[in-house]
């Protein structure tokens, strides 16, 4: 049985099966576990958060913060996004909200800014922050960790097996699109997966500040 429950303030469920996997695949000892929950386990939510922060950190926080005092768990957030150096490291935290038409019209509207562009240069970005039930904004009473991951912009969108910018985006070391590569290799190399990797560094010191201080 897990030590506490964690959840993961997040209504996608492209990004929770990503977390879902990283926490199954972690065997803490005793006192070092924690159960991955998804908003949809929930009757009630807290609804659309806004996103108000200058930081990938600044937004994930904001959104481990609400869930925590909202469920009254540990909470999970992610913030994340795509920087190419040819736009000047646009969107960036915006990448979410680049364009509208969900993830095909953001591709669209990445693709029709890179045209005519040689430098194809870019990298995902995420920042996880994890928070408590007595989290304060304001202070810096939250755990967090960040990873990033190099590649380049395709000239087209290709592969089905993604979400977000992961059709356009070909990791350093591979000729294949996040979108092609699939579950198996994104789980290892993703921006995500590097952040996740310090949340598993991080874990044991979660469960015993909750246990010790929210419990």
């Amino acid at each position: 049985m897990s030590d506490i429950k964690i959840v993961l303030a997040s209504g996608n469920r492209h990004k929770y099966r990503e977390f879902a996997d990283f926490f199954a695949s972690l065997n803490g000892a005793p006192g070092e576990r924690a159960e991955l929950l998804s908003v949809a386990d929930f009757a009630q939510t807290p609804g659309d958060i806004e996103e108000s922060g200058s930081s990938y950190e600044e937004n994930a926080a904001i959104k481990a913060r609400i869930c925590a005092g909202f469920f009254g768990l540990p909470a999970i957030a992610d913030d994340s996004g795509l920087e190419a150096r040819a736009l000047d490291w646009k969107p960036g935290i915006y990448s979410a909200r680049a364009a509208a038409g969900g993830d095909s019209g953001r591709i669209a509207w990445l693709l029709g800014e890179m045209e005519g562009k040689n430098d194809r240069r870019a990298c995902f970005k995420a920042s996880l922050a994890i928070a408590f039930p007595n989290s304060r904004e304001g202070t810096r009473d939250y755990f967090s960790s960040e990873g990033v991951c190099w590649g380049n912009i395709s000239n087209r969108p290709s592969g089905e097996d993604g979400f977000g910018y992961d059709p356009v985006f070909v990791p350093d070391g591979y000729q294949k699109t996040f979108a092609e590569l699939g579950r198996a290799v994104k789980s290892k190399i993703s921006h995500r997966a590097i952040a996740m990797r310090g949340v598993a560094l991080l874990l044991p010191h979660v469960v015993k500040y909750f246990l010790a201080y929210c419990g």
